[in-house]
């Protein structure tokens, strides 16, 4: 008979080693190594015993689309592809206090009107549910709640109710009795999203997993989790700003490239259909530094405000600060700035920010990031009614982007009157009543028509 072995899991990565490591290789988390026992596998003898369906011709495969069923939040639907798929099982991480449970339970709250819920909590009791529920405007008698964390009376509990949404609250507060290892460990974490989802395929159940994130940001657990779902959710925000960002990272039904707004409120959390509005209305009047751009979220395009601090720097390397961007990008075309325009930014601080706490990764942003910084150097505001977008290339070149008309359309929607953008998106372009499209070449052209 084969004897169960002991292993040491990081607790932060999933990484496994025969000894205990104080520091983990892949992850670098310090004292993250936990012994746990490793039960032997079972043989099968090389045979499956329920073969599956016999191989097809890709043609012949049914194309019928997916049974998808709303939420009763359009935001979240808007994230997850157009609505919830049964059978599907999606992921939500975020830091503590985000957001997640408070979300879930309005949505949850929702679909308890038309279908049966399973609400499984394993972090809080029946009564802090309830007192959440009356709080949020979730008490419906579809929607039950279910306080465990023994994933043997969970799935009992799943085949006794058969309901039409599953939710656990929190992945990492479950336990199997199969393994000895604690709630939240590596093996844990592995076993029991397992066995949930594959019961919630077999039994047709959409289920949503609440998972705890470590320190760096991402899914606490083994890697293998995120691979093992459907979809994987994160939920963003500052704690500072009232807004939250929900991103999808990976989605089989949908893109990854879509993002849901939200404002939190005493009541709970408030869909924002139009978050360009909210992001600019605080926006200063005649302030050097600020630049509005354009930035597409899958489908929907959002005007934010670019804000820069450019000041003599102290020291003898300068300091440079960076929140809603890539650190990177923000160099580079300093760098470009500096060789290309002859601005001199090698003796000066760098502060810059994207106002409300969103986070712009695309290259259309690039030449609001250089408007800003240049404003905010020659100390000259930029026409409050100006939106800018384009990408920078290293020789200084303003090059074309994607989806012009959607951001050009947009910005006269919100009233702006002047849109700076690269010369080789102007042709077929009509220029909605009252916008004044201008075309730059090059950075030089730019910074010309930023004044």
């Amino acid at each position: 008979m084969a004897r169960t072995r002991t292993i040491y899991a990081c607790q932060g990565c999933g990484n496994t080693s025969h000894k205990w490591l104080g520091k983990c290789p892949d992850c670098g988390g310090w004292n993250t190594f936990v012994e746990e026992k490793v039960e032997p596998e079972r043989k099968s003898g090389g045979h499956s015993s329920s073969p599956g369906a016999p191989p097809r011709p890709i043609s012949t495969l049914n194309m019928a689309e997916e049974d998808r069923f709303s939420t009763g939040i359009s935001e979240l639907d808007r994230v997850l592809g157009g609505g919830l798929v049964p059978g599907s099982a999606v992921l939500i991480g975020g830091d503590p206090g985000i957001g997640k449970s408070t979300l879930l339970l309005q949505a949850m709250g929702s679909l308890a009107k038309t279908r049966k819920v399973l609400y499984v909590t394993g972090e809080e009791s029946m009564r802090q549910i309830r007192l959440r529920g009356e709080r949020l405007g979730a008490l419906a008698e579809g929607l039950l709640v279910y306080a465990e964390t023994s994933l043997e009376r969970i799935l009992e509990a799943v085949r006794e109710i058969n309901p039409g949404v599953l939710v656990i609250d929190s992945v990492q507060t479950i336990a199997s009795d199969a393994l000895e290892s604690s709630p939240g460990s590596v093996s844990q974490v592995r076993e029991i999203s397992a066995k949930l989802i594959s019961n919630s395929k077999a039994m047709d159940i959409p289920v949503f997993l609440v998972g705890h994130v470590t320190k760096d940001g991402a899914i606490a657990g083994p890697k293998v989790l995120e691979h093992m779902v459907d979809t994987v959710l994160y939920f963003e925000g500052e704690r500072g700003h009232a807004f939250r960002i929900l991103r999808a990272v990976k989605n089989r039904f949908g893109s990854v490239m879509e993002i849901g707004v939200f404002e939190m409120k005493e009541e709970g959390l408030r869909e924002v259909v139009n978050p360009s509005e909210i992001f600019l209305a605080e926006r200063p009047e005649g302030a050097s530094g600020s630049a509005v751009v354009s930035s597409l979220e899958g489908s929907r395009t959002i005007l934010v405000e670019v804000q820069s601090l450019v000041c003599p720097t102290l020291f003898g390397v300068p300091r440079r600060t960076v929140v809603g961007v890539d650190y990177n990008k923000v160099m580079l075309l300093a760098a470009v700035l500096e060789k290309k325009a002859g601005i001199q930014l090698a003796n000066h601080d760098i502060f810059l920010k994207v106002a409300g706490g969103m986070r712009l990764e695309e290259p259309a942003i690039d030449l609001g990031i250089l408007a800003s910084i240049t404003s905010n150097c020659m100390d000259k505001p930029i026409d409050p009614s100006t939106v800018i977008f384009g990408e920078v290339g290293l020789a200084g070149e303003v090059r074309a982007i994607s989806q012009v008309e959607p951001r050009v359309r947009e910005a006269a929607k919100l009233g702006f009157k002047r849109c700076i953008m690269p010369k080789d998106n102007m042709k077929g372009l009509k220029a909605p009543s009252g916008m004044k499209l201008e075309g730059v070449s090059t950075i030089k052209e730019a910074i010309a028509k930023f004044f």
